[in-house]
Order: C-alpha cells, then sequence, then structure tokens
C-alpha cells in the first residue's frame, strides 16, 4: 500500500514535471530533491528521502499546488521509518497580498504507527514580502483532521482505548526563500504549528530548512534539516524526531 501512495504522491509529480512559488507567472513549475545516506560494512545504514514541488496553473487565477516527501530509514537490516507525506493546496488569485487557500493532505508514519492520517481545510494567505525570487509567506488555516493508528496506547493516557483520533485544528504556516551571496546560495524555510482547536495537549509542529549550492540553472546541490514534533504519540515513543540530510535538487525554472 506505502509502495503504491509513493508513486502517486511522490513520482507522479515528478512524471508530469524546489520549493515552488504558487505567485510566479509560470504555468508550470516543478522540482525534485535526493538526498540520503548510506553506510555498509558491520553496521548497515540507509537514509534515503525524496522531495517533489508541483506548482499548476490550470485556469487563469487559480494554481493547483502539490508537495510530496517519501522518508526511509534503516539501521542493521532493520527498518526504522517509512513514511509518506503529501501536501495539496488549490489557490485563487495568489498573485495578490492576500489571496484565499483549499488544502487536502495524507500522511503516513511507520515509527508513531500511524497507518494513515488526512486533513481538509482551508484558508488565507499573506505575501509580506516577494521581490527578485525572494519571497516570504504567512498562511491560517482551518482544518478537520482523522488519524487511524495501528495501537491504542498513548503516552497521555486519556486518549487510551482509542484507535482513531480525529480533531479541528488551526494551522499557522510560515515559509520563504531567499538567495544570497550574489545567488551563490539559496536559503529556503518552511514551518507550521499546528494544535487542535478541542483539546489544548493535542498538538504538534514542524521546521524543513534547506540550503541550496547552484551548480547548473536546473541542479542544486542541496542541505535539508527536517525537525518535527507531536504531543500526542503511540506509548513508548518520542514526541520528535530530527533527520538531517545531503544531496541535489532538480527543477524546471
Amino acid at each position: 500500500m506505502k509502495r503504491f501512495l509513493f508513486f502517486l504522491f511522490v513520482l507522479l509529480p515528478i512524471c508530469l514535471s524546489a520549493q515552488t512559488n504558487e505567485s510566479d507567472t509560470l504555468k508550470l513549475q516543478a522540482g525534485l530533491s535526493l538526498s540520503g545516506i548510506f553506510q555498509g560494512g558491520n553496521v548497515q545504514t540507509v537514509i534515503f528521502r525524496v522531495n517533489s514541488d508541483l506548482s499548476y496553473k490550470p485556469w487563469k487565477k487559480w494554481v493547483f499546488k502539490t508537495k510530496n516527501s517519501f522518508v526511509y530509514q534503516e539501521f542493521g537490516k532493520e527498518k526504522a521509518d517509512e513514511d509518506i507525506l503529501s501536501l495539496n493546496f488549490l489557490y485563487f488569485n495568489p498573485e495578490q497580498k492576500i489571496y484565499p487557500l483549499l488544502l487536502g493532505f495524507v500522511s503516513t508514519n511507520y515509527r508513531r504507527q500511524i497507518n494513515i492520517r488526512s486533513l481538509l481545510g482551508g484558508g488565507v494567505t499573506f505575501q509580506v514580502m516577494s521581490k527578485n525570487k525572494n519571497w516570504l509567506k504567512i498562511a491560517l488555516s482551518s482544518e478537520y483532521e482523522q488519524t487511524e493508528f495501528n495501537n491504542d496506547t498513548f503516552n497521555r493516557t486519556v486518549y487510551n482505548g482509542n484507535r482513531s483520533i480525529n480533531t479541528f485544528r488551526g494551522t499557522i504556516w510560515v515559509n520563504g526563500k531567499y538567495q544570497v551571496f550574489n545567488k551563490k546560495l539559496i536559503f529556503s524555510h518552511e514551518s507550521f504549528f499546528q494544535p487542535s482547536l478541542q483539546r489544548g495537549d493535542n498538538y504538534r509542529w514542524l521546521a524543513d530548512i534547506g540550503l541550496g549550492l547552484p551548480l547548473s540553472k536546473f541542479l542544486n546541490f542541496r542541505i535539508n534539516y527536517l525537525h518535527t514534533f507531536e504531543s500526542v504519540v503511540s506509548e513508548g515513543q518520542k514526541q520528535e524526531d530530527r533527520l538531517l540530510t545531503f544531496g541535489f535538487t532538480l527543477k524546471n525554472y
């Protein structure tokens, strides 16, 4: 099932085609990042991460954007992670300073024993800065979330006995991209804070930071740091995860 989701949410956008900006005038923008680590010998370690971004204008004032990632980790030939995250947005009139959005997410998480998580909602984006391919945006949204676990015991005992945890959430997003040192380095970041609107003990946040070194017009060397936190996790699991990877980004713009 996860192999199928990997093709659908990560490889499919690549077949149709870095962090894209939905406010750009290009009708189609696409990027693919591959990063990871392999160590053989006495202890085998595999860390592999794929990110794909696709931004497409189906109509004059509408933009569809999908951001997808797949993470696989293995230590001593034992699987530690096999996770999929698909973030999908539909924007109306994104060339304006303020514009509305609809969103739909799907994710899985092997280590945190999440079989599938889905969110559906809407919100508004504020374009704080956009100049010379440098941009900064803040968005506010609200979503309804459904999460199916493969266990019913959690670090917060109030949730014990339920394999499904559903809630309404509010989200604040901050993301941007900047070219510095005469465009010799590209710094990008995307983060969100996502509390439950019904329970104060249920919240999460994510920070994804990237540093790119352009090797050519369409190819960058890239360093990525991903830091995630969830307040409600399966019993025995840590609330925080961190991942540092090195690799390359291909793009069509």
